[in-house]
């Protein structure tokens, strides 16, 4: 049973340390398409689903899907397909796959039969960088392996060119003390329009930043950092602090929670941050929210982040998808914006990961954003 929309949004944040909210203006989405896939399909031999990130070629004019599947069912790899977003339309039709290969041209192997010493991607967001006509994608990481999150460069054949490692800050350590928590890693990935940035969304707090969100507070402040693609390294960072669970589990005490799933770049300094909550029993949640970098100081050179230390990004909600006119809320881990539509207006499409789960669904949804 799904209640999100009768739910209200308990976010618990006041006060610009805290990452203020402000007041959402005009209605600035409206749905113009849905459509699903069915669960499990085949493709090429492979089982689609999982898929965590979208983007979208307006060369080849095909939408790019990524799977966070970590070469358990098939090698890590990417999709490509082609979808006219209107109403009645059908559901995108799948065109090809790619298997992304590290540099000796072989696929990732599974967790099970890689080396000690061999990190296996978890790839949970992607871009297209029109420049190079190359691929960026995010990995969270493995941390019960001793692995943290990475950002890799891929051509669009699969074949890796470039792995850059973020900041140590990120490294979990063998203690649990410090670094990345385990499937709460990186999630979001935006490219600047000049393709010059990427950034990249942690979807829960650094553990030496703060805790998780609960239903009674917000989480720790999650770290968005900005990555020059000419030198692979990090330029800037700032902290986005995410909502309290805003869904009660149907039985107190069951699994809930809160966290970034996707980002995407409005223009040179405004982004769109998804927030995706989910209830045992209950269903899920899809908040979209709008902030500016500018807005936000400077924490890459911070060791923790501490109330004192700095400023997050005030946000303003976009979005609660619950007022949308969706069939359902699902799992929601991509965004990216489509071709615009006739009336000049920008499309934005969201998709869902179905965790290859029979009870979840891999849904499309297109939307006009304005603003």
């Amino acid at each position: 049973m799904l209640v999100a929309a009768a739910i209200p949004i308990a976010s618990g944040i006041a006060g610009c340390k805290s990452g203020a909210v402000v007041a959402p203006g005009p209605q600035r989405l409206r749905l113009v398409a849905e459509a699903r896939w069915p669960h499990r399909a085949d493709f090429q031999g492979t089982t689609v689903g999982g898929l965590s990130g979208i983007d979208y070629d307006p060369q080849r004019r095909e939408y790019l899907l990524l799977s966070d599947d970590r070469s358990d069912l098939a090698p890590a790899r990417f999709y490509s397909a082609q979808w006219t977003a209107a109403p009645g339309a059908e559901a995108p039709r799948l065109v090809d796959i790619v298997v992304f290969r590290r540099r000796d041209g072989t696929p990732w192997p599974s967790r099970r039969r890689a080396p000690k010493d061999m990190p296996v991607p978890d790839p949970e967001a992607l871009r297209l960088r029109p420049d190079t006509d190359t691929l960026l994608w995010a990995s969270e990481g493995d941390v019960p392996r001793g692995f943290g999150p990475t950002l890799c460069e891929s051509r669009r054949d699969g074949t890796l060119i470039r792995e850059m490692p973020l900041p140590h800050v990120f490294q979990p350590d063998a203690a649990g003390r410090r670094g990345t928590r385990d499937n709460l890693g990186l999630e979001g990935l935006a490219l600047t329009p000049d393709a010059r940035h990427a950034w990249l969304a942690m979807e829960n707090a650094l553990v030496q930043d703060g805790p998780i969100p609960t239903l009674a507070a917000p989480g720790g402040p999650c770290r968005f950092t900005r990555i020059d693609l000419e030198t692979g390294k990090a330029s800037r960072q700032i902290a986005y602090v995410p909502d309290a669970i805003p869904l009660r589990p149907l039985v107190p005490g069951m699994p809930a929670d809160n966290g970034v799933s996707e980002v995407l770049m409005i223009d040179a300094h405004r982004m769109l941050v998804l927030e995706r909550a989910y209830a045992t029993g209950v269903g899920n949640s899809l908040r979209l929210y709008e902030i500016d970098t500018r807005a936000a100081t400077d924490t890459l050179a911070l060791e923790a982040l501490s109330p004192d230390n700095h400023t997050p990004a005030p946000k303003k909600l976009v979005a609660d998808f619950a007022a949308l006119g969706l069939s359902r809320l699902d799992n929601s881990e991509g965004l990216c914006w489509g071709p615009d539509l006739p009336n000049g207006s920008r499309l934005l499409v969201a998709v869902s990961d179905d965790n290859f789960n029979p009870l979840q669904i891999t849904q499309f949804a297109a939307f006009e954003f304005t603003g």
